[in-house]
């Protein structure tokens, strides 16, 4: 029997045969070294999806081809890159990272005017720019641009894929990380390969799954959930020739077929040509619907895992900088299962943002102490995304399990959740707008901006300290925070969605709002409700900037022995203690609570000395990061 050694050494003699290499060249040398490294890896995790098909070694070659052609065709700068981050695994998970997120066209007009917008990222302290999706796709109805109809071109109102290009060069050498979506379980059904499907065309049939009756689809929707029931009921659309094809989220939106490897190929292309523009993080959609069994849910499947790590895998090979971050809206059990070096090195951080509101609504930091007691700790060279709101609507992602230590019943807390988000609770200060609210089952989920959700819309005089109290949690807990462009100056809902047909019947559109020119130009105006949120947050930033202990994910605990203040611990060679009320009254945190501390620590925020020997009392929704001098 081989042992490691010995197979990874056939393994690559196997592809420098069916490359056929110089083999004298720096390029292959190179790639030869990373093959050594991560070939067996790869060859692992297709096995266990693929390996018992005839034609296993031929698909495995024609990947590898694919592979060492976009490594041949890869900028240098982008090498040198590679070189930088392989000897800096951590580098986005530093204390400097702060990102954010923004519709091209509703940001900025087009992919030039991002570039025109580099000096306000700059200013702002962003160090990590997610552009949402900007690839080709239907006009009309696109779920957002969810529904891509081609990974290499851009969607012509935003630019061309040479524009996407110098977005990446400018980004770069202005010290921001690009981040984009890779959508790969779906591809519009305007996609060339669904419409070489549609024509008969057997290679690209085998991309997608369809199904000339109701037999198939009918059994898989025993055991299949419903995710946008507005749309259609079940995970299956019905084609004019009769066939029904799979959608799991829109009926434009044909889900791929991997367990056909042509279809992995296929998209590890996609992802090396984007990888090669110089987009550095790819936000892995829908990571938990990629693979099909018969009698499942077709969640979180194994056969998921593999091909993930695959991609994985393949980038380590071919474009060795490139990062995942998975968006797994799941149980929080598995969305850790995604988070590792070899699968994805992010993750949003759902939970807590979740949690976040929760703890708002509710004034008790139950379930967000215990989510960062139990799982926050993540494996090295990894980092959650904290994030307060994105383009989704908010879901109530906790466990049951975990609400059910402290009497709390799931089903009820969520609902009594969404009527308080949506003003439909008694004194209620939020303005949010139900997305696929379903009166049969009671299930519904929560649209709205940051600044509608905390009150600014009525004038509430709390609102600011709530966006900055759940910001400086994003900001401070442990991993890479990221802002919700237009957050950051209080932009409101915009309600016009509802004039759009195409919009519409989609309520997410009231928290994807074009840039509020008025409030940006009031940023530095402190008497405007813009400039007090701006001006409050940028400090936060450049706090946190320049605090290495806030660098990092790993956070441990301190029980603040009051249920309306959260508390918790970061850092190691420096600590910082955070407190935070998530009360509209001033709470206190005793003394004896505090009595490992020194009698006068120092407050970063404020940059005051705090004296706890009598304890300390908080303001409403006020928050604290006192650092803690270590004793050598």
């Amino acid at each position: 029997m081989l042992n490691e050694q010995q197979q990874t050494h056939l393994l690559v003699r196997f592809a420098r045969e069916q490359l056929v290499p110089d083999v004298t060249s720096s390029d292959w040398q190179a790639f030869e070294q990373r093959l050594t490294q991560y070939l067996p890896a790869l060859t692992n995790e297709l096995s266990t999806v693929y390996g018992e098909r005839a034609d296993f070694l031929n698909f495995l070659a024609m990947l590898l081809k694919a592979a060492y052609q976009a490594w041949q065709e890869r900028p240098n700068a982008l090498k040198v890159q590679d070189a930088e981050h392989e000897h800096n695994p951590d580098w986005f998970s530093s204390e400097k990272m702060v990102g954010g997120v923004c519709y091209v066209d509703l940001f900025a007009g087009n992919l030039q005017g991002i570039i025109q917008k580099i000096p306000y990222f700059q200013e702002l302290g962003l160090t990590y720019l997610h552009l949402m999706p900007l690839f080709k796709c239907p006009e009309g109805q696109s779920d957002g641009g969810y529904a891509v109809s081609s990974y290499r071109e851009v969607n012509p109102s935003l630019g061309t894929i040479e524009d996407l290009r110098a977005v990446a060069q400018a980004l770069k050498a202005a010290g921001i990380t690009l981040v984009v979506d890779f959508i790969f379980n779906h591809t519009s059904n305007e996609h060339s390969w669904a419409q070489e499907a549609v024509k008969g065309n057997p290679h690209y049939q085998d991309f997608y799954y369809f199904f000339p009756d109701r037999r198939m689809p009918d059994a898989y929707d025993l055991t299949v959930r419903e995710i946008f029931p507005d749309q259609h009921p079940g995970a299956f659309s019905q084609l004019e020739d009769g066939r029904w094809v799979w959608t799991t989220f829109n009926s434009f939106q044909w889900d791929l077929n991997y367990s056909n490897p042509a279809t992995f190929t296929a998209m590890a292309e996609e992802m090396l040509f984007i990888a090669n523009l110089g987009v550095d993080i790819l936000r892995m959609d829908a990571v938990a619907f990629i693979w099909k069994q018969l009698g499942t849910d077709c969640e979180n499947l194994p056969q998921a895992h593999a091909l993930i790590r695959a991609f994985n895998a393949v980038a380590r090979i071919a474009a060795p900088s490139l990062l995942f971050k998975s968006e797994a809206i799941v149980h929080p059990d598995k969305v850790v299962q995604y988070i590792a070096p070899n699968e994805c090195q992010l993750s949003y951080n759902p939970l807590q943002m979740a949690l976040l509101w929760n703890s708002l609504a509710t004034r008790e930091v139950n379930l967000l102490q215990q989510a960062l007691e139990r799982r926050h700790n993540l494996p090295a060279h990894t980092t959650w995304v904290n994030y307060v709101r994105c383009h989704d609507d908010i879901g109530w992602t906790f466990a049951d399990e975990d609400a059910a230590e402290f009497g709390i019943n799931g089903f009820f807390h969520r609902q009594f959740l969404n009527q308080f988000y949506v003003n439909r609770f008694a004194g209620s200060f939020a303005r949010g707008v139900p997305f696929q609210d379903n009166p049969v089952t009671g299930d519904c989920r929560i649209s709205g901006m940051c600044a509608a959700l905390v009150g600014l819309e009525q004038h509430d005089p709390l609102a600011i300290e709530r966006i900055m109290l759940l910001h400086s949690v994003a900001l401070s807990s442990g991993g890479l925070p990221l802002i919700y462009l237009g957050d950051e100056v209080g932009t409101l809902n915009d309600y016009e969605f509802a004039n759009d047909p195409h919009k519409a019947e989609d309520s997410r559109w009231v928290h994807r709002p074009q840039a509020d020119a008025v409030r940006y130009e009031q940023r530095h105006d402190l008497a405007s409700d813009a400039g007090k949120i701006f001006n409050r947050l940028l400090n936060l930033i450049q706090i946190r900037k320049n605090t290495p202990a806030l660098g990092g994910t790993q956070l441990m605990s301190f029980n603040a022995r009051n249920p309306h203040v959260l508390g918790y611990w970061r850092g190691a060679k420096e600590r910082v203690l955070v407190l935070a009320n998530f009360s509209e009254h001033a709470q206190g945190v005793s003394a004896l609570t505090l009595s490992a501390l020194p009698e006068t620590v120092r407050d970063l925020v404020s940059q005051n000395s705090v004296t706890v020997v009598n304890g300390v009392k908080l303001a409403p929704y006020q928050f604290l990061w006192l650092s803690i001098p270590i004793s050598t």
